[in-house]
């Protein structure tokens, strides 16, 4: 299994709080999988400080939001940078697994 990092990107945080503005004012990316065995993702994700309640499944990827310094830690620690490509190839294996889920 492997960990990626999507690119950096500035999605704009009009209307979000003080606190994400100063976290994401660089711009923000994701830290997830291309397995359904998500163990490797949340060490990751711990090796570099993150909670485990920031953990996000609400959309077609489980993932992690990572800011610029977060996203450097991560690749530090050994998650490959990827292209948009190999997102959406992720992202389709994920909505797959949930579409065959009871």
């Amino acid at each position: 299994m492997t960990v990626y990092v999507d690119a950096l990107v500035n999605y704009g945080l009009r209307g979000k709080s003080a606190q994400v503005r100063r976290v994401f004012a660089r711009g923000s990316c994701h830290l997830f999988t291309d397995s359904l065995d998500l163990t490797e993702l949340h060490a990751v994700a711990a090796r570099i400080g993150m909670r485990r309640a920031w953990f996000q499944t609400d959309g077609d990827l489980p993932h992690y939001d990572l800011n610029d310094v977060r996203r450097a830690a991560a690749v530090a620690a050994g998650a490959v940078e990827v292209d948009k490509r190999k997102t959406v190839e992720c992202i389709r294996l994920h909505r797959a697994a949930k579409r065959r889920a009871p």
